[in-house]
C-alpha cells in the first residue's frame, strides 16, 4: 500500500493488487516486463482500476495509476454502504455485494475488500463465488460498483 505524491498530498491512495513478471521468448533471449493492478480510490464515493505494463514495477505503477485516475466512477452511497444487493457475474468471477447496518465493517474477501476500502464503503457484506483470479475478482467488483443505482 502506498500513497501518491501529488500537488494534493492523500487525495488519492493507491493499492498494488497483483504484480505479474511476464517474460516473451525473442531471437535475442528472454524479454522481460511486468503487469500491476492497481486500485485507486479517495474514499468518498471515488474509485478507479489499473492496469499498467511496463519493463520494471515502478514504471507499470506509475502507468497503472495514471489509467486508474482517468476512468474513476462514482459509487453512490447511502450513509456508510451500498444503496442494494447486487449479485454479477463477469467471466468465471461471481461476486455478490449486500448493504450492511453501521458498524458491521468491511465483510469481504482481500480483492473486493480493496475495491470497497478504496472508494469509501465502511460497511458491506460480500461473498465472492467464483473464481480465486484476483485481477477478475477486482474486475468484477468495480463493475458491480458501476452498476450500482442511487436511491432518489
Amino acid at each position: 500500500m502506498r500513497s501518491t505524491q501529488n500537488s494534493q498530498p492523500g487525495e488519492f491512495e493507491e493499492k498494488v493488487i497483483q504484480v505479474n513478471r511476464v517474460s516473451k521468448k525473442t531471437t535475442g533471449g528472454n524479454k522481460i516486463g511486468f503487469s500491476v493492478l492497481i486500485i485507486v480510490g479517495d474514499k468518498k464515493g471515488r474509485v478507479g482500476v489499473g492496469l499498467g505494463k511496463a519493463g520494471d514495477v515502478s514504471s507499470a505503477v506509475r502507468k497503472g495509476a495514471a489509467y486508474a485516475k482517468k476512468h474513476l466512477i462514482t459509487v453512490p452511497m447511502v450513509k456508510t454502504t451500498i444503496p442494494h444487493e447486487i449479485r454479477i457475474k463477469m467471466g468465471a468471477a461471481k461476486i455478490l455485494l449486500k448493504p450492511a447496518p453501521a458498524g458491521t465493517g468491511i465483510r469481504a474477501g482481500g480483492a473486493v475488500r480493496a475495491v470497497v476500502e478504496a472508494a469509501g464503503v465502511r460497511d458491506i457484506v460480500s461473498k465472492i463465488l467464483g473464481t480465486d483470479n484476483k485481477a477478475s475478482n477486482v474486475y468484477a467488483t468495480f463493475a458491480a460498483l458501476q452498476k450500482l443505482k442511487s436511491r432518489t
